[in-house]
C-alpha cells in the first residue's frame, strides 16, 4: 500500500504588527486565488460601502468579529480553508498586537509554515522579531518573511534587499534554517498570486506560488510509532463477542498488523493483531490517521495510554519545558494544576520556573512572581503519575502538552517539552 503525501495539506500561519496590512494580505491571497464565494463577497462589499470606502476592503474577508471592523485590527486567531489545483491549504490568520502573542502561538503551534509581514517602509521592528521568536520557538519548519507596501516604496530593490539582509541575521541567531522573502503589495496585488509587473528585477516565486510548493511533512516511515488510546472499543451483540480495540489517531509514524509495540507507561509489550480504518480491516496504518488498533494479548489497556514502537520515551513523573502563559491568572512556583498531554490528563504541581524568556533580546530574566500573560518561559513540574512525552523538537505532537485549571477548566499555559 502507497502511504499518502502528507503536504497534501498545508497548514500555516500569518503574523504581523499592527498596520503592516497583514489582513489585507490574507484577503488579497484568498480573492485572487478565487477562493471566496459569492455570498463572502457581497457580505464584504456591503460591509465596506457601510464604512465609507470607495473600494472593497479586503481586510474584511479575515476580520471577522464585530469589534476587529469597528477598531480595525486582528483580535482572534481567524482560521480559513482555501484549496487550489495544488494544494488544501488551513490559514491561521494570528493578531498583531503585543497583547494577544497567546494567539499567534495557539495559531502556530500546528503550523507548518508561518508567514511573517513587514511594512517596507518601516523595515524590522519590535514585533517582526516577536513573531519570528515564537515560530523558531514552535519550530515552525519553514518561514516567509512577506514585505509588503513595496508600492509605496516606490517598488525600490534596495529597500526589499535591506529589509531581508536585517531579518535574517536574526532569524539565523534564532535557528530558523528554511527562509524566503518576497517582496509584495496587498492591495495593488503585487507578488501575492500573480507576478508583479513593478518589480522584474525579483525573479522568485509569488507568495501563493511558494506555499504550493514548499516540500512540507515528513516520511512517516522514518518516525517512531506513537499512538495515544482516545477510547476502548467493545461493541455489544452476539456478532462481536470477543472484539476488542482501541481507537484513537496515530501521532507519528507507520503502523502495521505484526508489528510489536510497548504499551507505556506501563511498559508490557503486545502484538499488533489487526488494524481497522472507517470499518473495514487494513494491514497499515500511518499518522494521522484515525484507526482501531487490535492486539493479541489480553493485557489492561485504557484511555490515556500510549503505543509505541522504534526508540520509546521513558515515563517519567518530572516534566521540564518551554511554556507559554496564556491566561490572566500568572502561573506561580507551587501552583496545583492538571496537565494534559495526548489523551492523559496527570494532575500535577509547578515545581520550578527557572527564568522568563525576554523575546525581544531572547535573554533570561527573573521570574520571581511567576510567569504573566503571555510570557514564555522554563518550568519544572511534577506530576503525580508518570507520563510519556518526546523532546518537542523531535515530535511537536507528542512533545506538547497544556496546563488546566482544575477548579474550573480554563487552559492556562502551553508546554513544549525538553527531555535529556
Amino acid at each position: 500500500m502507497t502511504i499518502a503525501p502528507a503536504a497534501a495539506l498545508l497548514r500555516f500561519a500569518t503574523a504581523g504588527s499592527v498596520d503592516d496590512g497583514k489582513s489585507n494580505l490574507v484577503g488579497r491571497l484568498l480573492h485572487d486565488s478565487k477562493t471566496v464565494l459569492a455570498d463572502q463577497w457581497e457580505a464584504v462589499e456591503s460591509a465596506s460601502r457601510n464604512r465609507g470606502h470607495s473600494t472593497v476592503d479586503l481586510a474584511l474577508l479575515t476580520d471577522g468579529l464585530r469589534a476587529e471592523r469597528e477598531q480595525g485590527i486582528t483580535i482572534d486567531v481567524a482560521y480559513r480553508y482555501f484549496a487550489t489545483p495544488r494544494r488544501r491549504f488551513i490559514l491561521a490568520d494570528t493578531p498583531g498586537h503585543v497583547q494577544y502573542t497567546r494567539n499567534m502561538v495557539t495559531g502556530a503551534s500546528t503550523a507548518e509554515l508561518a508567514v511573517v509581514l513587514v511594512d517596507a517602509r518601516n523595515w524590522v521592528v519590535e514585533q517582526t522579531r516577536r513573531h519570528a521568536a515564537v515560530a523558531a520557538l514552535l519550530r515552525v519548519p519553514h518561514l516567509v518573511l512577506a514585505v509588503n507596501k513595496m508600492d509605496l516604496v516606490g517598488y525600490a530593490e534596495p529597500v526589499f534587499a535591506a529589509t531581508v539582509e536585517e531579518f535574517s541575521a536574526y532569524a539565523a541567531s534564532l535557528g530558523i534554517a528554511d527562509l524566503t522573502a518576497v517582496p509584495v503589495s496587498a492591495l495593488a496585488g503585487d507578488n501575492v498570486v500573480e507576478p508583479s509587473a513593478h518589480m522584474s528585477w525579483y525573479s522568485g516565486p509569488t507568495l501563493l506560488e511558494h506555499l504550493e510548493t514548499v516540500p512540507v511533512g515528513s516520511d512517516p516511515s522514518r518516525e517512531p510509532v506513537r499512538f495515544p488510546v482516545q477510547y476502548v472499543i467493545r461493541p455489544q451483540g452476539p456478532e462481536h463477542p470477543d472484539y476488542r480495540g482501541y481507537g484513537g489517531q496515530l501521532a507519528s509514524g507507520v503502523l502495521r498488523t505484526g508489528d510489536t509495540v510497548t504499551i507505556l507507561p506501563s511498559g508490557r509489550t503486545a502484538t499488533v493483531a489487526g488494524i481497522d480504518a472507517l470499518g473495514r480491516a487494513t494491514d497499515i496504518a500511518w499518522a494521522p490517521q484515525s484507526v482501531t488498533v487490535r492486539l493479541a494479548e489480553e493485557l489492561d489497556v485504557s484511555r490515556g495510554d500510549l503505543l509505541a514502537a522504534g526508540p520509546a520515551p521513558v515515563p517519567a513523573r518530572e516534566v521540564t519545558a518551554t511554556v507559554c502563559h496564556l491566561h490572566e491568572r500568572p502561573l506561580r512556583r507551587g501552583d496545583r494544576v492538571l496537565l494534559k498531554h495526548t489523551t492523559r490528563t496527570v494532575r500535577a504541581v509547578v515545581k520550578e520556573i527557572s527564568h522568563r524568556i525576554d523575546i525581544d533580546t531572547l535573554e533570561r530574566r527573573g521570574a520571581a512572581e511567576g510567569l504573566g500573560v503571555n510570557d514564555i518561559g522554563h518550568a519544572v513540574l511534577r506530576t503525580a503519575e508518570p507520563l510519556v512525552l518526546d523532546d518537542y523538537r523531535d515530535n511537536r505532537r507528542t512533545g506538547s502538552f497544556l496546563l488546566v485549571d482544575p477548579a474550573d477548566g480554563a487552559t492556562l499555559t502551553a508546554g513544549m517539552a525538553e527531555v535529556a
